[in-house]
């Protein structure tokens, strides 16, 4: 079961394409963030999702905002996957151990091994304010995240 608003958002520290880590409690005080969870690198609906984000990448910072792509690949996917396809934010992986951070936000696929599509807009103060959790083959609305970070 998905975290609900309103909940404090669990922190949690990953490696990204780059092999940094990455705490969500980095940006608290500092930013909101829009933490997005998709299946697998390399597929159509994620790639065509992410792709998205990065072509209206100003629509985030400029609403103080960092954006955060977690999967459960490696971080050695998540690297080329990101040159590939020209992302310049970060790409967590949630390899190992695996699904713990999909676990935590409640959006992990045991049966399938991966996240499913789940989105959450998380306030300065680490509280979760907005979410959305869509089945597999179904592409999330982006301007439904930018709506959602106008009202904090």
């Amino acid at each position: 079961m998905p975290i609900e608003a309103g909940t404090k958002a669990p922190d949690f520290e990953l490696k990204d394409n780059h092999g940094a880590t990455v705490r969500l409690s980095d940006f608290r005080g500092e930013k909101n963030v829009v933490l997005l969870f998709y299946p697998f690198a390399f597929t159509g609906v994620c790639t065509g999702e992410l792709c998205a984000l990065r072509d209206n990448l100003p629509r985030f910072t400029d609403r103080d905002t960092q954006l955060l792509a977690v999967s459960n690949d490696s971080i050695h996917t998540l690297r080329v996957f990101g040159e590939q396809e020209g992302l310049d934010y970060p790409l967590l992986s949630d390899f190992w151990p695996h699904g713990n951070t999909s676990r935590a936000y409640g959006v992990f696929d045991e049966e399938k091994g991966c996240a499913v599509r789940g989105t959450f807009v998380i306030d300065k103060e680490g509280v979760v304010r907005w979410t959305v959790v869509n089945a597999l083959p179904d592409a999330r609305d982006l301007d439904e995240y930018v709506k959602a970070i106008d009202t904090l």
